[in-house]
């Protein structure tokens, strides 16, 4: 059971990047896929989720209409497409699998990947 963020980097404000999650085993069997982030002296947050089998997704209020997730289940890889990115959004991404649930909640995910760093210069 694993999942691998990458896409990190450093980007400019108005800038784009998109993150990727690679999933393994039983990580990658489950419907609710989510990323969250954690900025320093901050508690990790909540940016978006999506259900695989309804492909139904939920956004942080912060990110909405400038972020998206998306899954992709032949190559069992999960998506953040960031656009229009601002200064505070930089943080360590994570992305989380669980079997069920809302999604909107760190203490429903089962399984987590290692984080990948993002950074918006000003």
């Amino acid at each position: 059971v694993q999942l691998v963020e990458s896409g990190g980097g450093l980007v400019q404000t108005g800038g784009s990047l998109r993150l990727s999650c690679v999933g393994s085993g039983r990580a990658f069997g489950t419907d609710v896929m989510g990323w969250f982030r954690q900025a320093p002296g901050k508690e990790r947050e909540f940016v978006a989720v999506i259900h695989r089998l309804g492909r139904v997704t939920t956004y942080a209020d912060s990110v909405k209409g400038r972020f998206t997730i998306s899954a992709d289940d032949a190559d069992d890889t999960l998506y953040l497409q960031m656009n229009n990115m601002k200064p505070e959004d930089s943080a360590v991404y994570y992305c989380a699998a669980a079997p069920v649930g809302s999604g909107l909640r760190e203490d429903e995910y089962d399984y987590w990947g290692q984080g990948t760093q993002v950074t918006v210069s000003s």
